[in-house]
């Protein structure tokens, strides 16, 4: 057994480890049953209905809200989840802009309705891009942003009475503006020889399509009115003992006391502690390791978290339990390290986007991207440009695929997109994202935008701010954002923890000159180094190839000119990633859809997959590499010797 260091040196350990404590309040704890806790989904065919009135606002003039939807006019079923967009014929709804109205009638148990010692809550995982809801007629929610949960305690509605229903009212708009995340503006045809009056298209600078309504799981769920509303964690190694830090958020109640087991993936109790804030010590512990890298990856422990609160009716007891995984971040001018392991990312950039559903929450399809992830043989993914669902998170822990996970800002290229209100925007979607994705251990590092116009004069103060923001919410992950812009007029490049650069040599230019790639490439890996002595992702390449079509020698668009491509790109990166470069996403691991355009065939055709989750020639190049790049670091067995302990002033 190894020898554990005295007392105080775990007093110091601790202290240094309190420093990397999330500076967040509130809660948005995944709904998961319990002992204490039940959960209600809503999930199916709800009500639904398109404001086509010419000013978008008959729903709220006429107050549809009020009364049963089906009251105020003709209603369709609209599958949740589900983007609206491409479930029916309707070519109007198709790229519909305005408010949409969504409606479901919910049976309630007797006991959510009775009982004054429970709490009912209205939970909405993703509702694009505003969102007011009303519940029986009353409001009891707003939100903005389309890819975050919100949530309303609607227990006195629901127990006024009681009632042993309620009626569900979603009011969802998807109109972008320059202040919008992502961002987007209205562009009115006014002239009248080609257009109707008051004609008008919503005008994006982001290529995927702007699919819209509740894109996640509706639910219900209950807690007791004294109940946890959030824990934070995060952790720490020394030598071989983990370190768990971790605090809990009571509401409902002063006066309470906690308790925390923490479980092996055995049900055996490997460490526990009393009170609302504490550090557990885990002996010979087993680390979360990434797929590929370890003969045992993705190790998760269990958080049990029991609160007893003494109330006016009596002690009122709450349970909930989060996975956890124990393991190190760390970033040097040249390295990036798990558990003090030199990490290359080698995955893909991906979309939340298929046939019909559009951007709907879909389980076989989810489960089918992760197989072909693992076939793969890919070890991250970046959530481009947008936080993917909570079950997405899930899956990454479970089976080790590490993520960066990035925030809606794609398209700021505007200069109003950079003013104060769309920076106080910015920070509350920063804050919602971090307190959401916090204590997963596959995300290891936080995107601020992708392909922002960097070099606009405001862009060096929006960036600083909301990086400091981001590194203030959460000490314990390094922070970037994805440029393609050049190193010397980028001015938020100076404040990210490590480059991601965008690049499509003999792509976007050089139109089929495949034999410029490794000059062009390595001068971009060069100039980016040279000015900023940090290590560098390339964080998307590609190459636009239609399933099917073959040219030999390449030409674009075949599936030979995208392995051509690739292999050239390659060259490069295995050259480079001897220095400082640390990981490589292809662009994109499946075919997406996008606004129509004279460059898109139906869609963007760069996936290694078709839409349909087909294999490209590319697939196997990529697959072939993959493994390659596994092979040569597997299954390390030393671990880190700390977290947040380290020497490297950008340890986290």
């Amino acid at each position: 057994m190894a020898r554990r260091p005295a007392a105080a040196s775990w007093a110091v350990l601790g202290a240094l480890l309190w420093g990397c404590a999330l500076a967040l309040r509130g809660g948005m704890l995944y709904p998961r049953e319990s002992p204490s806790r039940e959960r209600k989904d809503l999930d199916g065919l709800w009500s639904f209905r398109a404001d086509l009135s010419s000013n978008r606002r008959q729903g709220f003039e006429q107050q549809w809200y009020r009364r049963p939807l089906r009251e105020s006019g003709p209603t369709l079923d609209m599958p949740v989840p589900s983007s609206f967009n491409d479930v029916g014929q309707d070519g109007q709804l198709r790229t519909f802009v305005g408010w949409v109205w969504y409606e479901r009638e919910a049976t309630l148990p007797q006991r959510w309705t009775q009982d004054p010692d429970t709490r009912v809550v209205l939970r909405i995982s993703s509702a694009h891009y505003y969102a007011i809801v009303w519940v029986n007629g009353v409001h009891v929610a707003e939100h903005e942003g389309g890819h975050l949960p919100f949530e309303a305690d609607i227990s006195k509605l629901v127990q006024t009475g009681p009632l042993f229903s309620c009626r569900i009212t979603v009011a969802i708009n998807n109109t972008l503006t320059p202040h919008t995340l992502p961002p987007g503006t209205i562009l009115y045809k006014t002239d009248a020889t080609k257009y109707p009056r008051g004609y008008f298209v919503q005008d994006t600078h982001f290529d995927f399509f702007n699919y819209a309504g509740l894109h996640r799981s509706v639910l219900l769920y209950t807690t007791p009115t004294a109940y946890i509303d959030d824990i934070t964690v995060t952790t720490g190694v020394d030598k071989d003992t983990g370190l768990v830090n971790y605090q809990v958020f009571i509401q409902g109640s002063e006066h309470f006391e906690v308790e925390v087991r923490l479980l092996n993936e055995e049900g055996k109790v490997v460490a526990q502690g009393t009170g609302a804030r504490g550090f557990l010590q885990v002996p010979a512990a087993n680390l979360w390791w990434p797929y590929l890298m370890h003969e045992r990856p993705a190790y998760l422990y269990s958080l049990e978290v029991k609160m007893i609160a003494q109330m006016a009716s009596g002690a009122v007891s709450d349970f909930y339990t989060l996975p956890v995984g124990i393991r190190t971040v760390a970033v040097t001018e040249s390295q990036f390290l798990i558990n003090g392991k030199p990490f290359y990312f080698h995955g893909v950039n991906k979309h939340e986007d298929s046939d019909i559903r559009g951007k709907g929450f879909d389980w076989p399809l989810l489960m089918k991207d992760f197989n072909l992830l693992r076939w793969l043989g890919a070890n991250s993914f970046r959530t481009s440009h947008y936080p993917y669902a909570e079950e997405v998170m899930q899956l990454c822990d479970r089976y080790g695929i590490v993520v960066i996970s990035e925030c809606p800002g794609v398209g700021i290229v505007l200069p109003q997109s950079f003013d104060n209100v769309s920076l106080q925007h910015h920070l509350e979607v920063m804050e919602e994202m971090v307190r959401r994705d916090k204590n997963h251990p596959a995300v290891v590092m936080w995107s601020v935008a992708n392909e922002p116009a960097s070099s606009l004069s405001p862009a060096g103060y929006y960036f600083k701010t909301v990086i400091e923001h981001t590194k203030f919410l959460d000490p314990s992950r390094p922070v970037t954002f994805v440029t393609n812009s050049k190193p010397a007029a980028d001015l938020g490049a100076p404040y990210v923890d490590v480059i991601c650069v965008n690049s499509y040599y003999s792509w976007y230019h050089d139109y089929g000159h495949l034999e410029l790639i490794e000059l062009q490439l390595q001068t971009q890996f060069e100039s980016w180094y040279q000015a900023y002595q940090k290590p560098i992702i390339q964080s998307e390449y590609g190459a636009e190839t239609i399933a099917g079509f073959h040219a030999d020698p390449p030409l674009m668009f075949s599936e030979e000119y995208q392995k051509s491509l690739l292999e050239r790109y390659h060259t490069v990166l295995d050259q480079k990633r001897k220095e400082y470069v640390i990981g490589e996403l292809i662009w994109n691991f499946a075919d997406f859809m996008t606004s129509q355009s004279p460059q898109r065939a139906i869609g963007n055709k760069k996936g290694i997959f078709t839409r349909q989750r087909q294999p490209k020639s590319a697939a196997f190049l990529l697959r072939d590499r993959y493994w390659r790049l596994a092979n040569e670091t597997r299954y390390h067995r030393s671990v880190a010797k700390s977290q947040c302990l380290g020497n490297s002033p950008l340890t986290y």
